[in-house]
């Protein structure tokens, strides 16, 4: 009877894989790519700090779902694991893993920020971070981060899992394990980046109720408004869909389920659940700023009008407009 259950679990968990997962992987590319075109499209949005955040966020969140993502769809749902046959695709993987979900929190946590700086009372602060401080920050936390990854290029191969009893890629020193599971899972991509775009979200929420009450110009204002509510409505999306994910690694942890306990197909199947519902963070920005800012859907349907303009016009044929010299020559 349980050998039946666990083999139910496991089918379920493979489906998971193969429809949820290669949807998100699909939607979450192509979402990051049109971010990344309307951003770059607007002058509005290329002079905007909170903007440039969002676009250098965009670009890290293609590069995890290509690199994280994508070989755990295959790993789940088509049993093909380059991690046990390559001991450099594993240091690889992981290495980029958590550059690039590092490096996207961290731009979530300065485009909240910002948002909070922009919108003050105090005309200073608005103006503190420039384009040219944003573009410093989005280079020196991408530096921190690819310097912070170095161990794992150390200390990450190929081992026999004792829970899995299967190879895969971990960590073999065990302090630095320990670094991996409490200090990067639950604080680095966990509860730091939460707490700080909460408070900060929050803060920025209160300024903007205090906009129509100041004299601003109105495309600042608007603009303002409309960026605040993007990344507002993106601070209560991570909540939903990180803490579940931080909580089913935390959980499993602490309970250290091994392959021959009861419950290891329950355990392998909650956090699959919980992993492909944490990699809508990396595949869902889009989506929400096209349902919250007016602003940007007018700017996507442009860039969209405009492509397809460009695709259906029909270049004149060569001469068509030219009169031959004989024919002058011949009129005269």
């Amino acid at each position: 009877m349980l050998k039946a259950i666990n083999e139910m679990l496991t089918n379920t968990t493979k489906q998971i894989t193969l429809y949820l997962g290669l949807s998100i992987l699909i939607v979450g590319v192509v979402g990051g790519c049109l971010n990344i075109i309307v951003f770059l499209s607007l002058k509005t949005f290329r002079q905007n700090s909170c903007a440039l955040f969002l676009i250098f966020m965009s670009f890290v969140n293609i590069g995890q779902l290509l690199t994280s993502l994508l070989s755990r769809i295959l790993i789940s749902g088509f049993s093909i694991n380059l991690t046990e046959t390559s001991f450099e695709y594993c240091k690889f993987r992981t290495y980029c893993l958590q550059v690039c979900s590092l490096t996207s929190f961290t731009c979530m946590c300065f485009a909240t920020i910002e948002q909070f700086l922009a919108t003050s009372l105090r005309p200073n602060w608005q103006k503190y971070l420039t384009i040219n401080r944003a573009y410093l920050l989005c280079i020196m936390s991408l530096i921190i981060w690819l310097l912070h990854g170095i161990p794992t290029l150390i200390w990450f191969s190929p081992v026999l899992s004792n829970r899995t009893g299967a190879i895969s890629c971990a960590a073999t020193n065990p302090t630095y394990l320990q670094y991996m599971n409490y200090v990067y899972t639950l604080v680095l991509i966990g509860l730091l980046p939460l707490a700080i775009t909460v408070v900060f979200g929050s803060l920025a929420y209160w300024n903007v109720r205090q906009i129509p009450y100041r004299t601003i110009p109105l495309v600042r204002r608007e603009l303002d408004k409309q960026l605040t509510s993007m990344v507002l409505v993106q601070v209560v999306h991570n909540v939903l869909v990180i803490v579940p994910y931080v909580s089913t690694l935390l959980v499993s942890t602490i309970q250290y389920v091994t392959i021959k306990s009861p419950n290891f197909a329950d355990v392998v199947l909650s956090n699959a659940t919980a992993g492909y519902i944490y990699y809508l963070y990396y595949a869902s920005p889009f989506y929400i700023y096209v349902c919250v800012s007016k602003r940007f859907r007018q700017q996507f349907l442009h860039v969209i009008l405009r492509f397809v303009r460009k695709q259906t016009q029909q270049p004149a044929p060569i001469g068509l407009n030219q009169i031959k010299p004989q024919n002058l020559a011949e009129s005269g």
